[in-house]
């Protein structure tokens, strides 16, 4: 018995220190909703994967920069790169609360990153783990 919880406690030690504000907030993973504005018919591409048409919702790793194309028939193609930007307040959380085991798995996870919706306002952050990609075209 005495075995037992040690074990348990053991185990539950180590969850906690393989877990840090980036990875407890907003995850290693994120929804992003992409729209081609103004073609609805259009196909969307995401780093050379087709992913669907007009508006399409896809699970993204947070540590990936993103290219974007949206192709449609009788178009011209357009191409739009999207950045990712250090999470400075869940990295400053981690040093407080975890130190550098909960800055390692931060990193290893890639709980650091998010898209850089304060740079580029084609970016819009819904929550922590939603953000919608807005892609303008003209199609005449």
């Amino acid at each position: 018995m005495k075995n037992r919880l040690s074990i348990f406690l053991a185990a539950i030690f180590l969850a906690s220190q393989l877990t840090s504000c980036g990875v407890i907030f907003g995850g290693s993973r994120y929804n992003g909703t992409f729209v081609a504005n103004g073609r609805p018919n259009a196909d969307i591409f995401i780093n050379g994967e087709k992913v669907g048409q007009g508006e399409v919702t896809k699970m993204l790793k947070r540590d990936k920069d993103l290219k974007v194309e949206i192709k449609e028939e009788g178009c011209e193609p357009i191409t739009k790169n999207f950045d990712n930007r250090f999470r400075t307040g869940n990295f400053i959380l981690s040093v407080l609360s975890w130190g550098l085991l909960g800055i390692a798995v931060d990193l290893g996870t890639g709980a650091s990153y998010k898209p850089d919706h304060r740079n580029d306002a084609a970016i819009t952050r819904m929550s922590d783990k939603n953000f919608r990609f807005s892609i303008d075209s003209n199609c005449e």
